[in-house]
């Protein structure tokens, strides 16, 4: 028996989502041994899969082993694999991958900063951003401006933006003095720049957004801006959990791999700045931990900026 559908497989693979495979599929751009594809094609191991020519190395989802990175985006660099303009991207200090590619969780704007989650499971990076599958994120936001406790309430009841409602599951005040001051907000969307129109909304700006936590998975205390840290089997298996997945062999890290990370966490590598190869990037200052105990959104605050 044939191991799964050739969309999913092609999904699974960070190919796009499974809808985007379906659509290629349709316009006869895929090939399995050497006759044209239709949706709903089963595939297993030994097939020959190609995507417009081009050979695709297919491994059984049992089989492939599935790994998670966490990394620190910091300001400046862009979420994409290019960028036209030559701006620095968050893939290009990502570790190499043979045969497989990274699919991005989410996103951050250039100017946002924090958690970014990489896959190489095209399925699971679908799900942890599909909005049915209603996955927190959380953020420290420095806000120009008082939310008073009628603006809280309105910003948890639903605001009517451009492209629908949208809310905060929550927002709480996290410091600060004067006119910026820290809130830590969440909620379980991932639409284009919503935290900070949920804010314009109600005449408050964003100076400052950071990105403290995605699903089940918190930016480590360890982790320095510009850097990623590959999880293990158990923060895996607890997101797969999150989205209905099963958990698979192999998972996580093994090895030197597992001992190179526990040497990164007792002893964490240095920040990196963004690079400024063009005179188009934005400043590559590093965000400043030492604004606010907000800075980052979890109980572990205080202590992760007394380490900064």
């Amino acid at each position: 028996m044939k191991d799964e559908k050739l969309q999913k497989a092609l999904a699974r693979m960070g190919l796009g989502s499974r809808r985007q495979m379906e659509e290629v599929i349709k316009s006869g751009r895929v090939t399995v041994n050497n006759g044209p594809a239709t949706i709903g094609d089963r595939v297993s191991q030994g097939d020959e899969i190609r995507v417009d020519g081009r050979q695709i190395k297919y491994t059984s989802e049992n089989e492939k082993r599935r790994r998670v990175i966490a990394y620190y985006k910091p300001e400046g660099e862009v979420c994409s694999a290019k960028d036209p303009e030559g701006r620095p991207t968050v893939f290009e200090r990502l570790p190499k991958l043979t045969h497989d590619r990274w699919v991005m969780v989410g996103r951050l704007d250039i100017n946002s900063t924090g958690l970014l989650l990489f896959t190489n499971d095209g399925e699971m990076a679908h799900r942890l951003m599909h909005p049915s599958s209603e996955v927190t994120r959380e953020y420290a936001v420095r806000v120009l401006g008082e939310v008073t406790p009628d603006i809280a309430r309105t910003l948890t009841a639903g605001v009517m933006l451009e492209d629908g409602v949208a809310k905060f599951e929550d927002i709480k005040e996290g410091g600060g003095e004067g006119v910026n001051k820290w809130y830590h907000v969440q909620l379980k969307e991932g639409r284009n720049r919503e935290v900070r129109r949920l804010f314009e909304s109600q005449g408050l700006k964003v100076s400052r957004l950071l990105r403290t936590r995605y699903g089940t998975i918190v930016l480590p205390k360890e982790l320095r801006t510009g850097r990623f840290l590959e999880l293990d089997k158990k923060e895996i298996n607890t997101l797969t959990d999150l989205v209905s997945l099963r958990p698979r062999y192999g998972t996580g890290l093994h090895g030197a791999a597992k001992e190179k990370q526990e040497r990164i966490r007792n002893k964490p590598l240095k920040a990196r700045r963004t690079d400024t190869r063009s005179d188009n990037r934005n400043s590559s200052a590093k965000p400043k931990s030492s604004a606010s105990p907000a800075s980052r959104g979890t109980r572990n605050t205080r202590d992760r900026n007394n380490k900064r």
